[in-house]
């Protein structure tokens, strides 16, 4: 057989869109012999920090020397990404016999055809299994109770920080969206809640109510006693976790990671409750100290640029509320790169950033749902200050000129993941240390 990219078997499939259900993926499992029932996992829901958590644990789990599978998405530039096994992508080939094999069982028993992500994470129980992997960290794509994921069977379940998003699917309100999320919970079986709003609080714990899941707060169990902020660097933590202080190098910025770094302790000491006693006090240290989670937050210099390119992939209002925290905590001048989808909420992503940017440059993400840069200007209140670039990469060029002329030494780039992957690829060409990661 010859061999066909991951990247290009996936594509096949994207004209299927979204399908929140369980059963077409259910009875594919079924004719691949159930890798799914095999798997140690925990299973990440929730709104905004579900995919830095679900590293930190991995990071976690990998330096207590678990052989550790991370599946997370969207991807930021290639989809191998999605599959880690000892923090590393698979390679590509591994992926496309996978792939290969998911569709083949399709045809041979005339199933549906999977959808791009029910293909995805079918190859991923499938790799995870045949690598015996002791511990699989699974992001919840979207949703909870109807998301492919949630065919998994996990010792722990964890549901991070609830804000309105994918509203057409998941309800309008928090409470709503709160009850989908809750389908990753299970009877018997602890759940980690992050820090919440009341309403969607309510929710989780009246569904762990419902069907007997152990819920627990991750704030109470690691209390975050200090924070020493180190800018783009991170942070540094003192932890009362068990009633024991813990010292943590943190170096994912932001303030939002710090409790995202609450909830990766909590989860990994519940972990360690439920058998994985390795996930001591040494290894949440030391991985912590060790996690890296890239185009969130990322900074990346290259050769000889006049300014410091920060990467974050806020792409919704609660995400754009967390960077523009940070950028105010900084009190540094900045010119802002922004591209959105158009299905996205654009109209309330913009004005936070663009209000603090000494110039912008509005330009359109790598993706066929690109919302065109010029509806973007209506929404400023003085567009002299604004340029439009049709590419991500010249807009960074745009970006960079304009921080050298103007004395600004940072360069921000946010508002949807695709033009994150797009400018980083262009700071990988430059040269930028750590963009080829």
């Amino acid at each position: 057989m010859s061999f066909r990219p991951p990247a290009e078997i996936l594509a096949g499939l994207e004209r299927l869109g979204v399908r929140l259900g369980l059963a077409p993926l259910r009875a594919l499992l079924g004719h691949l012999g159930n890798p799914e029932h095999g798997l140690s996992s925990i299973l990440i829901a929730g709104t905004n920090g579900k995919g830095s958590t679900a590293a930190m644990i991995a990071s976690v789990a990998r330096s207590a020397g678990l052989r550790t599978g991370l599946y997370t998405s969207p991807h930021l530039e290639r989809v191998e990404e999605r599959i880690r096994i000892g923090g590393t992508p698979i390679d590509s080939a591994l992926l496309g016999a996978a792939l290969e094999r998911v569709l083949g069982a399709v045809r041979a028993a005339g199933l549906e055809t999977p959808t791009y992500f029910e293909a995805a994470t079918a190859a991923a129980f499938l790799v995870f299994a045949e690598a015996r992997v002791e511990l699989a960290v699974l992001e919840v794509g979207l949703g909870g109770r109807l998301d492919a994921t949630n065919l998994s069977d996990p010792r722990v379940s964890v549901v991070t920080s609830i804000a309105l998003d994918h509203t057409e699917w998941l309800g309008e309100t928090l409470a709503a969206v709160a009850r989908e999320k809750a389908g990753v919970l299970r009877s018997g079986r602890p759940v980690v809640l992050g820090p919440q709003e009341p309403e969607a609080e309510r929710a989780l714990l009246d569904a762990a109510r419902e069907i007997g899941a152990r819920p627990s707060r991750a704030l109470e169990r690691a209390r975050v006693l200090a924070v020493e902020t180190l800018g783009l660097a991170g942070s540094r933590l003192e932890v009362e976790l068990d009633g024991a202080r813990l010292a943590v190098d943190l170096p994912l910025a932001g303030a939002h990671q710090v409790d995202n770094a609450a909830v990766a302790i909590a989860a990994a000491a519940t972990l360690a409750d439920s058998g994985l006693v390795a996930l001591d006090r040494h290894a949440i240290r030391h991985g912590l100290a060790a996690v890296r989670w890239p185009g969130r937050l990322e900074s990346l210099t290259p050769p000889g640029a006049p300014a410091t390119v920060l990467l974050d992939a806020a792409h919704n209002p609660h995400g754009v509320s967390a960077l523009a925290r940070f950028l105010a905590s900084l009190g540094r001048r900045y010119v802002l790169v922004f591209g959105a989808l158009a299905d996205k909420d654009f109209a309330h992503m913009l004005p936070p950033l663009a209000g603090r940017a000494s110039a912008l440059v509005l330009t359109r993400p790598d993706s066929p749902r690109a919302l065109d840069p010029a509806r973007l200007l209506a929404l400023l209140p003085d567009r002299g200050l604004a340029r439009v670039e049709a590419e991500p990469a010249a807009a960074l060029g745009t970006a960079l000129g304009l921080a050298a002329a103007t004395g600004v030494d940072l360069v921000v780039v946010a508002g949807s993941i695709y033009l994150v992957a797009a400018v980083r690829r262009e700071l990988a060409r430059l040269g930028a240390p750590g963009a080829r990661d």
